[in-house]
């Protein structure tokens, strides 16, 4: 009898045991439940970019491409050194997985011709911030420093139509008088004056092509490739040399941002890059870069 009475206490105690150490963990799994939702809700991380790697940039251009951004690179009779010439320099990088890049210089009788192609893919080390969202970032300081000119006002708005007595009185006014449409004299070379300041939107469209007018050349926001995206076209007429022309084009796609740069400098002095041409030239090989990395 007292060996089945020190039996029972012992199951009494062991019970008595377990049910204090049931309701402990209980009590700690309520606070445990929560603590890991809050954590977890802080150290979430944000979305990765699409992009994890970067193209080969010095084959990203085709030859076709480079026929017609750099005509000098089919005149050069030596194969070896054309081939050299399509194969193009790549930059300087010590990171090829972040930022890689390609030269190419052909010189010929008319022009000096330079194109560039970067591609840096961005990485955001902020948990909170995704690589796309800091590769808007980035691009948009880009746009800032290049300092776009706001859109012209007379291309975005149309003029009011004059009254039937004003019109008349407007017909009536001699050509190049302070009555017409406009002020500056028909005659001037280029649809600019000559002076005006190196790199300034005018100087970006001072040769409007037939059927272009100004507003459609200057640097601008481009709504048509990647995310986002504009372009910069830069006349320096610094000097008595003739004047190189810039058109960069800078776009982003995902967490993505190329830039590509393309200058020419005639070899005559006096003469001025098709503002027209070069735009076109820089923006087809955009969206070509952008279709390839989309692909």
């Amino acid at each position: 009898m007292q060996r089945k009475a020190y039996v029972t206490s012992t199951a009494a105690l062991l019970a008595a045991l377990l049910a204090g150490c049931t309701s402990g963990s209980g009590d700690d799994g309520s606070t445990d439940n929560a603590n890991p939702g809050d954590a977890g809700t802080a150290t979430v991380a944000a979305q990765p970019g699409k992009y994890r790697s970067l193209p080969e940039p010095c084959g990203a251009v085709d030859h076709d491409t480079l026929d017609s951004l750099l005509p000098g690179i089919r005149q050069i009779a030596d194969p070896v050194q054309r081939d050299k010439a399509y194969q193009g320099d790549a930059a300087l990088t010590y990171n090829t997985d972040r930022k890689v890049g390609c030269r190419w210089k052909v010189e010929s009788a008319d022009a000096t011709d330079r194109l560039s192609v970067d591609f840096e893919r961005v990485v955001s080390y902020d948990n909170a911030v995704s690589d796309d969202d800091q590769a808007k970032k980035l691009i948009q300081g880009l746009q800032t420093a290049a300092d776009l000119p706001e859109p012209s006002a007379s291309a975005a708005t149309p003029t009011p139509t004059a009254s039937a007595g004003s019109t008349a009185s407007a017909s009536s006014s001699p050509a190049g008088s302070p009555g017409t449409a406009s002020g500056s004299p028909s005659g001037a070379p280029g649809g600019a004056p000559s002076g005006s300041p190196s790199g300034s939107p005018a100087d970006a469209s001072s040769d409007p092509s037939p059927g272009s007018s100004a507003a459609d050349l200057q640097p601008r926001v481009l709504t048509d490739l990647g995310d986002e995206a504009y372009l910069d076209d830069q006349l320096d007429a610094a000097g008595s040399t003739a004047e190189p022309r810039t058109v960069t084009v800078v776009f982003r796609t995902s967490n993505v941002i190329v830039t590509i740069a393309y200058e020419e400098q005639p070899m005559a002095t006096g003469t001025v890059p098709d503002s027209k041409e070069m735009q076109d030239k820089a923006r087809d090989l955009a969206s070509q870069l952008d279709d390839a990395l989309n692909g």
